[in-house]
């Protein structure tokens, strides 16, 4: 199978250029700066018009909740691999807090037999840690996953490593393995008296959303964050903060002397989007852990995507029915739907002049598969896989709505907003997965290696 993508701007490895790219099966075979005549695309058996597009890498999307196995009535590999299709996203690596946790060898088969026949794009598995599971880490195939998951403070799915010893014996083993650690850092006990301390003072076992944020405040973002830096310096590891969500953490990893890459960190979308004053107008649908903050810690997230301070952005897609995102701080759900509309809502931001494309490309494609390793993928090269989001800017803005949500939770947070960009088509492993607005349900991922 020989594919023409044609006459597109080609944004990869910080330049931008119009030409052509060659596809021979799932591989990249040439790309071409001259680009190809009209009379020589007969040769191929499909050609995709990119004219007045921008071609780039498929996105890697590090951090997402496809919910399979055991919470599947919010979503599954299925729905949601469809959804991550049509928003441009290529690869994904799942988290383990599901039922149950991905936390052995037999729960990890059991994801990627699982994957084997539900994905459409390319997966990944974060095996999750615990306080007595280093045994199991060590039996994993690590050239099968990106790296381990760790919950250093309170979150979804009761996963929570607090133990000083156990923190201790898995920076160890990570540091000596070259095993990314990625954690989610926020501080148990401060959350809990901050929980408690907000239930006493509005008299209500659910606090209203609107003190999700001085619940799950900096201080406990930024001394659970400190502990892993200090842990990872002891031990050499490599150590990659999710979803950071705060100004004084920004301003600690501007501190961090870790020699280059060792200690990095993830922003997400919604961090990104969104800040305080947007409770007011959507409630828990912005709620997640670690929470949505105030306006000048979301400056501070957007200025660190271009002064190097912030190495991915990744979604934290996690679908919940409207249903389980009802009430307050403490009983509704925390997590979002973002995969389908990561993308072009990064390009809108574009747009407003807050980074580059060329830096978004480095941040969505290029700087996960560095990071983690990825073999063959995040990067328009000959010879890799050929993964490819091709994306216009559209004449008209269009209305994100209902009717265009392919996550089986049927809502997003971004519901209402105006769009600019759409993704015109995914090519997956060399072939067209979604074209204009079409996935095609024949195509599945493939396992993602580390090099």
């Amino acid at each position: 199978m020989r594919t023409l993508v044609h006459g597109g701007i080609i944004v990869n490895e910080g330049l931008r250029r119009q030409g052509d790219i060659i596809v021979e099966d799932d591989h990249i075979k040439e790309i071409s700066p001259e680009g190809i005549s009209a009379c020589s695309t007969d040769s191929f058996d499909v050609v995709l018009d990119a004219s007045g597009c921008y071609v780039l890498p498929g996105i890697i999307d590090s951090h997402v909740h496809f919910r399979d196995p055991g919470l599947t009535h919010k979503g599954d590999m299925h729905t949601e691999s469809l959804a991550a299709l049509a928003g441009g996203v290529t690869t994904v690596f799942d988290m383990p807090n599901t039922k149950p946790q991905t936390t052995s060898v037999e729960a990890l088969h059991e994801k990627q037999a699982i994957a084997e026949k539900k994905m459409h794009v390319n997966y990944a598995f974060f095996p999750g840690v615990t306080n007595d599971n280093l045994e199991e880490l060590q039996r994993m195939d690590k050239s099968t996953i990106p790296g381990f998951k760790l919950f250093m403070g309170s979150s979804t799915g009761n996963m929570l490593v607090d133990r000083e010893q156990a923190l201790e014996a898995i920076f160890k083993f990570a540091g000596e393995k070259g095993i990314p650690l990625m954690a989610h850092c926020e501080d148990t006990e401060t959350i809990n008296q901050h929980m408690a301390y907000y239930k006493q003072l509005t008299g209500t076992d659910d606090p209203d959303v609107r003190l999700h944020p001085l619940i799950r405040n900096e201080e406990a973002c930024l001394k659970s964050s400190e502990m892993g830096v200090r842990l990872a310096h002891k031990y050499n590891t490599r150590f990659h903060i999710a979803h950071i969500s705060t100004a004084c953490e920004l301003e600690m990893m501007k501190g961090v002397d870790d020699g280059g890459g060792l200690i990095t960190c993830e922003a997400t979308v919604a961090h990104l989007l969104f800040s305080v004053v947007d409770y007011d107008t959507l409630g828990t649908r912005i709620k997640c852990n670690p929470a949505v903050k105030g306006f000048l810690d979301r400056e501070a997230l957007r200025r660190g995507l271009t002064d190097g301070t912030i190495s991915t952005i990744g979604t934290d897609h996690a679908p919940h029915t409207l249903e389980e995102k009802t009430g307050g701080c403490a009983k509704a759900m925390s997590g979002m739907p973002m995969v389908q509309f990561s993308l072009v809502s990064m390009l809108s931001l574009v747009d407003e002049g807050v980074l580059s494309m060329e830096r978004l490309v480095q941040l969505m494609a290029h700087n996960p598969a560095t990071l983690f390793g990825v073999s063959q993928r995040g990067f328009l090269r000959q010879g890799y896989k050929a993964d490819i989001a091709i994306v216009r800017h559209c004449d008209e803005p269009w209305t994100l709505s209902k009717d265009c949500i392919m996550s089986r939770c049927g809502w997003s947070p971004l519901e209402g907003r105006q769009m600019q960009w759409s993704v015109k088509a995914t090519m997956l492993n060399g072939q067209v997965a979604y074209a204009d607005g079409k996935v095609d349900e024949n195509i599945h991922g493939e396992p993602v290696r580390f090099e």
